[in-house]
């Protein structure tokens, strides 16, 4: 049967979460960000009362080309029991999911994946988003006012973070809950955060990092100005290499500044550039052309942290 989730159907879908994605205790938190969240899960439970699918909806605002503010649909939380895969199920919850994203307003949905497949029948369809990755620029003295960020940074980080993407085309709209809940749970332990100072010690600069497997693999930037980037990428670059990693990747737009900054993050005669097709759009009630201008709109970016 397919149907919406009650309050009584929580535990059973976080045991399902727990046995698809493994140890993500950060899914409850994000899940009980969204008072309408139970209309907006779609279920597919067996006979004997069994959750066998879930697919959730989390509404969001994200800015259009212009940085115009608008209403999309976020998919996320897609997980089918083992015993019940190729059965159709996801593709019956993804058309209840649609039907109520667009009588709730959202002009288009969005998705990360790595099984683009599963999607692509029930018709949304990838895009690009660019990368550049190499071997780490050669090791240099770590910049002196580049610092690990600390709790008491949350409030000017959030300040600095809403104005660097304040007309951003795809960027989302955080809130207060947003950085409270969101954030951390997507930016946790295994992430870096450095800073640079202004001169009374607020930050002029954030950068999110994860370090694994050998690489840096930038996740968000903000900045005051350009010149906060280039010292940002040397700070992680020395970083990197002292937790023994050769390689770095980094997902932040192209613009003139991030491209002067670049050489401090990656050897400047290795870059190599690359397209991430993870992504994935489905428009609603905008037009597919609309939103394409969006995607490909110059510093279009959609931050790791706003994962849903």
């Amino acid at each position: 049967m397919i149907r919406t989730a009650t309050a009584a159907d929580e535990p059973a879908l976080y045991a399902l979460w727990s046995r698809c994605f493994g140890d993500a205790p950060h899914l409850p938190a994000l899940y009980a960000l969204d008072d309408g969240r139970h209309h907006r899960t779609f279920v597919a439970a067996g006979d004997d009362g069994t959750l066998d699918a879930v697919v959730v909806y989390v509404p969001r605002t994200v800015r259009d080309a212009h940085g115009a503010p608008h209403r999309i649909g976020g998919i996320g939380s897609v997980a089918t029991r083992p015993e019940a895969r190729g059965r159709g199920l996801v593709r019956a919850l993804l058309a209840e999911a649609t039907a109520t994203m667009t009588r709730e307003g959202c002009g288009w949905s969005l998705l990360f994946t790595g099984t683009p497949g599963v999607y692509e029948g029930s018709g949304w369809r990838t895009f690009a988003r660019p990368y550049a990755e190499g071997p780490l620029a050669a090791a240099r003295e770590a910049p002196g006012d580049v610092r690990e960020a600390r709790p008491g940074d949350r409030a000017r980080l959030a300040r600095l973070q809403s104005e660097h993407n304040a007309h951003r085309p795809l960027g989302s709209v955080r809130s207060a809950e947003d950085w409270r809940v969101r954030v951390p749970a997507w930016y946790g332990r295994d992430t870096l955060h450095l800073v640079t100072e202004d001169g009374a010690g607020g930050p002029r600069g954030w950068l999110v990092a994860r370090i694994a497997d050998g690489t840096a693999e930038v996740l968000e930037a903000a900045v005051a100005d350009d010149d906060c980037l280039g010292t940002l990428y040397a700070g992680l670059a020395v970083r990197a290499r002292a937790a023994g990693a050769v390689r770095a990747r980094t997902r932040l737009p192209s613009s003139p500044g991030a491209e002067r900054a670049l050489p401090r993050l990656l050897r400047a005669d290795a870059v190599t550039r690359g397209t991430d097709t993870t992504g994935m759009y489905r428009p609603l009630l905008t037009p597919a052309r609309t939103v394409e201008r969006t995607l490909a709109a110059p510093g279009a970016a959609y931050w790791y942290g706003d994962s849903f």
